[in-house]
């Protein structure tokens, strides 16, 4: 665990070097545009595809929905609790709700798991992903967005444009695919496969590219406390509680509970900036979060 922590820290540190080195002129945020760009519309889509086609999908694939759907529903409730308790302006509460209640279960989540479990998680990973986060990301999160947002923000697309995208697109097949159970060619395979290899370390250095220590301010410090208390402790807590009570047991219980212990994901900051949420402080959560991660999570693993 800290050998594969070790790692994911010195590629995250090669992303955050290119913001301060800014090679040939591209800063970090164009360079994390293109690098994340190319992972979704072509390297997400072929692991989706590869990963699923294999997959066994049936009762613990509703397991692993379940599990990652509730914990975030139940996050957001406690999260919502106390910003009431707190008394959080509307654009604190919405960034406080959202870097609380919606984990990096694919950027850092997949590279970690695989390092530590092995590939089998990357099943595991976009399932909680595709199936349980993205489609609360893209409903009950933009919902959140609007309504603590600031007045005049633009009207979103229709929910269901949202889905009419290639990781879903993949998903879709791939899951045809399976449950017809059409091989895979040979060659198809080893396509997948090398182009999948690409995803993690695209991904870690991405998540790099994108922590800031110029984000970190002293005034958002009461609002990274329990952002980072629910985040990185209450979450799992309540994502260990729905594994047992899902029976979910040995590694699977591990990797799925592991992968709901990850810091704040880095899509939340469009969410913020497109909707006037706290941006500035969004992105301290991530920062903050995934630095205490490498804390966290060895201490959960070693509980798990």
């Amino acid at each position: 665990m800290n050998t594969t922590l070790m790692q994911m820290t010195a590629l995250m540190l090669c992303g955050a070097g290119w913001r301060v080195l800014t090679p040939n002129r591209l800063t970090a945020d164009q360079t994390r545009l293109v690098l994340t760009s190319v992972v979704y519309y072509f390297f997400m889509p072929v692991m989706v595809l590869d990963v699923l086609w294999r997959a066994d999908i049936g009762w613990q694939s509703l397991q692993y929905s379940a599990l990652g759907f509730i914990s975030i529903l139940l996050s957001i409730l406690a999260t919502w609790l106390l910003a009431k308790l707190f008394k959080f302006k509307n654009p604190q509460t919405g960034a406080v709700i959202l870097a609380a209640a919606f984990p990096n279960v694919t950027y850092l989540g997949l590279p970690v798991l695989e390092q530590i479990f092995g590939d089998w998680t990357r099943s595991l990973v976009i399932q909680i992903d595709l199936f349980a986060e993205a489609p609360l990301v893209y409903t009950l999160g933009i919902m959140l967005a609007r309504h603590y947002g600031a007045s005049g923000e633009p009207k979103p697309k229709s929910v269901l444009a949202f889905f009419n995208a290639p990781p879903f697109w993949a998903a879709f097949v791939a899951v045809v695919l399976n449950l017809n159970q059409v091989p895979i060619p040979f060659w198809v395979a080893g396509l997948l496969q090398k182009c999948s290899g690409a995803v993690a370390p695209l991904m870690i250095f991405s998540l790099g590219l994108a922590l800031s220590w110029r984000d970190i301010r002293l005034r958002n410090v009461p609002f990274i406390v329990p952002t980072a208390l629910v985040k990185l402790g209450l979450m799992p807590l309540i994502a260990l509680w729905l594994a047992n009570l899902l029976n979910l047991t040995g590694q699977p219980r591990a990797a799925a509970v592991m992968d709901i212990a990850m810091p704040s994901m880095v899509m939340g900051i469009v969410l913020c900036d497109r909707y006037k949420l706290d941006s500035g402080l969004y992105a301290m959560a991530v920062t903050v979060t995934t630095a205490l991660s490498l804390v966290s999570l060895p201490l959960w693993y070693r509980v798990l």
